[in-house]
C-alpha cells in the first residue's frame, strides 16, 4: 500500500534534499562561524549554489534552469537552513520571489533576457520595503516619472535582502500617488543602470552573512521594456509574490529549528550529569519530545502549503499559517537548545546561539506575525460568511 503522506518525498525530492544537505555540511559548514562574525558571505559559496542548480529551480530547462517544482525550492531552503540560514535566504529570495515573479508576470522578452542569467550567474533581489512602508507595504514613497522611452525612479528602499550580491532587482515604485496602491508598478532594475546605487549595509542580530542594504534611486532610468507586468498593477505582483515567499520563510525557519534540534540532541546524549546522560532525565525528555513534535507540526504545515501551491490550489491561508507557526517553533526550539546545552550554549563556540539569533527574523520579514494573523483572520471571516 502506497502512503501519500505530506512528508513522503518522491525519489527526485529525496535526492535533492540529500544533495543539498551534503553540500551544506561539506562546503558551507566550515565557513558559517566566520561569515557570521564578519557579516559577509564566503564569495566561493554563491557560485556553488549556481553549480548545484539551486538558483533557478523552477526556471524551465529551456532557459537554463532545473525545471523543478516549488516544493523542490522549499526543500532546498530547508536543508540549507539546517546549516546556515544566511545562505538559505539567498536561495529563498532568488526562487520564491525573483524567479517566481518573472515566471508569472514577465513577458517572453523579459524571460529570455533574464531567466538564463538568474539560473547561471545573477543573484536577484526584491525591493519593496521603505522607511515608511513596512507592514503598510503600499505606503510607498519611491516614485516613477514617465519619460520618453521609459521611467525615472527616485527614492530609497530599505532592508533589501541580497542587495550586496544582486545584479537584478525587482523594484516597486508608484507612478501616480493620487491613485494610491493602484499606481504601484514593478520595474526590473539592473545594478548597472545609471542612477542606481547600493547604500548602507545593515549590521544585524541574525542572518548576519545575508546582505541587507539600502537602495538609492536617484533619477534611475528604466526602459519601458523593463516594466514587469502592467503599469499600475504592481500591487498584485507584490501581494501574490509575498504569499508564495512566506512558504519559503517557513522552510527557512523549519531548517533552523531542525538544525538547532539536531545539535542539541547529539549534545544531551553525550553530556553526563549525576552519572548518566542528561537526555535520560525525564524533565529533559519532556522538553525534547515537545520540540520534536512542534518541528513535525511545522514541517507538515510548510510542506502542505508548498504542495497546495504546486497543485494550483488555494494556499494563501495555509502559507500564512505555515510562516506563523514555523517562525514561532524555530524561536522556541533554538531557545530551548541553548538551555539544554547550558552555559556553553550561550557561547559562540557552539552553534545553537547562532540558530537562536537567526530564528528571530522569521517573525518579522515578509510579513510580521501580526500580519500573518490578520491575513488568516480575514480569510476565516470570508469562509464563515459564505456558509
Amino acid at each position: 500500500m502506497t502512503v501519500n503522506a505530506l512528508t513522503t518525498l518522491s525519489e527526485e525530492e529525496r535526492l535533492l534534499s540529500e544533495s543539498v544537505l551534503a553540500f551544506a555540511r561539506e562546503r558551507v559548514a566550515p565557513h558559517v562561524a566566520h561569515m557570521d562574525e564578519v557579516g559577509k558571505l564566503e564569495p566561493a559559496l554563491v557560485p556553488g549554489l549556481f553549480e548545484m542548480g539551486l538558483m533557478g529551480i523552477e526556471i524551465p530547462e529551456a532557459h537554463g534552469g532545473a525545471g523543478g517544482s516549488f516544493m523542490n525550492a522549499i526543500l532546498a531552503v530547508e536543508q540549507l537552513a539546517r546549516v546556515d540560514a544566511s545562505l538559505a535566504v539567498v536561495v529563498d529570495v532568488q526562487n520564491t520571489l525573483v524567479d517566481n515573479a518573472l515566471l508569472r508576470w514577465g513577458n517572453a522578452d523579459q524571460q529570455r533576457r533574464y531567466l538564463p542569467k538568474l539560473a547561471s550567474s545573477w543573484v536577484g533581489s526584491y525591493a519593496l520595503s521603505e522607511q515608511g512602508s513596512g507592514s503598510d507595504a503600499f505606503a510607498l514613497a519611491a516614485r516613477a516619472e514617465r519619460r520618453p522611452g521609459g521611467w525615472l525612479l527616485s527614492g530609497r528602499k530599505l532592508w533589501i535582502t541580497n542587495a550586496a550580491e544582486a545584479s537584478l532587482f525587482i523594484v516597486l515604485a508608484n507612478v501616480d500617488s493620487s491613485q494610491g496602491y493602484r499606481g504601484i508598478t514593478a520595474f526590473l532594475v539592473e545594478r548597472s543602470f545609471a542612477g542606481f546605487d547600493i547604500g548602507k549595509k545593515e549590521n544585524k542580530l541574525g542572518i548576519r552573512a545575508s546582505s541587507t542594504c539600502e537602495l538609492i534611486l536617484d533619477a534611475c532610468h528604466v526602459p519601458d521594456e523593463n516594466v514587469l507586468g502592467e503599469v499600475g498593477k504592481g500591487y498584485k505582483i507584490a501581494i501574490e509574490t509575498l504569499n508564495e515567499g512566506r512558504i519559503g520563510i517557513g522552510a527557512q525557519m523549519l531548517g533552523i529549528a531542525q538544525g538547532a534540534f539536531d545539535y542539541a540532541m547529539r549534545y544531551i546524549q553525550e553530556r553526563r550529569q549525576f552519572n548518566k546522560p542528561i537526555a535520560d532525565f525525564q524533565g529533559v525528555q519532556f522538553q525534547y519530545a515537545r520540540m520534536a513534535t512542534e518541528i513535525e507540526a511545522a514541517r507538515l504545515m510548510v510542506y502542505n502549503a508548498a504542495r497546495l501551491k504546486d497543485a494550483g490550489q488555494p494556499f494563501v491561508k495555509e502559507a500564512a499559517m505555515a510562516k506563523l507557526t514555523a517562525s514561532e517553533v524555530a524561536e522556541r526550539t533554538a531557545s530551548l537548545a541553548v538551555e539544554l546545552l547550558g552555559g556553553v550554549g550561550f557561547t559562540k563556540d557552539y552553534p545553537v546561539e547562532k540558530f537562536y539569533r537567526d530564528a528571530k527574523i522569521g517573525k518579522i520579514y515578509e510579513g510580521t506575525s501580526n500580519m500573518q494573523l490578520q491575513t488568516i483572520a480575514k480569510l476565516l471571516q470570508a469562509e464563515y460568511k459564505s456558509d
